[in-house]
């Protein structure tokens, strides 16, 4: 059976939500989606918190993935042990609250959601992300498709990932650089990619933070808190076309709801 997978891409501030709120069970209703995966790390700015979290889901995230900005706010630290749809990089090192895996029940199959930090261009202390997925996809239950979100500064380890794992997982995408690449491809093994899904947020917007504020700081201005732009909104991501016989993708479509 084909199962469609709708993977979207950083939600950014209030904004951000708000527009992932009003259009995410439309489209997934137009796509006939079976599973959702939301990133949705800068969800208050830098960080996501609790309640961000339910309006996620209640929006229609079946899993919520983070990244670099995963503890920006503190509160987030007991839903990260409590909650197993809501996952944090599994190449965390140290005692790091949460999971970063998790296999999940949809109809008749199981789906397994990894989500993975790089460590190029990022002032972060992880574990590797390529022997991290080894020890995951070697251990325990092996669910009917396995999807992975890599929150990675860096295209060429992103893209070496994705030819790493390439006919060993289902799907793989970046999430992080929130902009879109038109790269989405199935990779020659079987799994589909796409180097970033882009962002949920504000259209006009550095990153979906307010031009001014981004100017200020190239200018050599002070460093202020974070600010997001104003005006209409973007949710931006990729569909991904899966059989869960073979547990290969057959296609892969860039999505942009504006």
């Amino acid at each position: 059976m084909l199962y469609r997978i709708l993977a979207i891409g950083d939600v950014v501030g209030e904004p951000g939500l708000k527009h992932l709120e009003r259009h995410l069970r439309s489209l997934k209703r137009l796509k006939d989606v079976h599973f959702t995966v939301v990133n949705g790390e800068n969800a208050a700015g830098v960080g996501i918190l609790p309640d961000q979290v339910e309006a996620l889901y209640a929006a229609g995230a079946d899993v919520v993935t983070l990244g670099n900005h995963t503890f920006g706010k503190q509160q987030i630290a007991n839903r990260l042990d409590e909650d197993p749809y809501l996952l944090r990089p599994a190449n965390y090192t140290g005692r790091a609250p949460g999971r970063g895996w998790g296999i999940y029940e949809c109809g008749h199959i199981h789906i397994g959601v990894m989500n993975l930090i790089g460590r190029c261009g990022l002032d972060f202390h992880a574990d590797n992300p390529f022997t991290t997925a080894d020890k995951l996809l070697s251990a325990g239950e092996k669910p009917n498709l396995v999807l992975v979100d890599f929150h990675a500064e860096a295209t060429s380890e992103k893209l070496a990932l994705g030819y790493y794992l390439d006919g060993r997982v289902s799907a793989l995408w970046g999430t992080h650089t929130h902009v879109p690449t038109a790269d989405e491809r199935v990779l020659p093994n079987g799994t589909g990619y796409i180097t970033d899904l882009g962002m949920t947020g504000p259209a006009v917007s550095v990153l979906g933070i307010a031009p001014r504020q981004s100017i200020e700081t190239f200018l050599g201005g002070l460093p202020g808190r974070y600010q997001p732009a104003e005006g209409a909104c973007k949710m931006e991501g990729a569909l991904f076309t899966l059989d869960s016989s073979s547990g290969k993708c057959t296609a892969v479509e860039r999505i942009v709801i504006e």
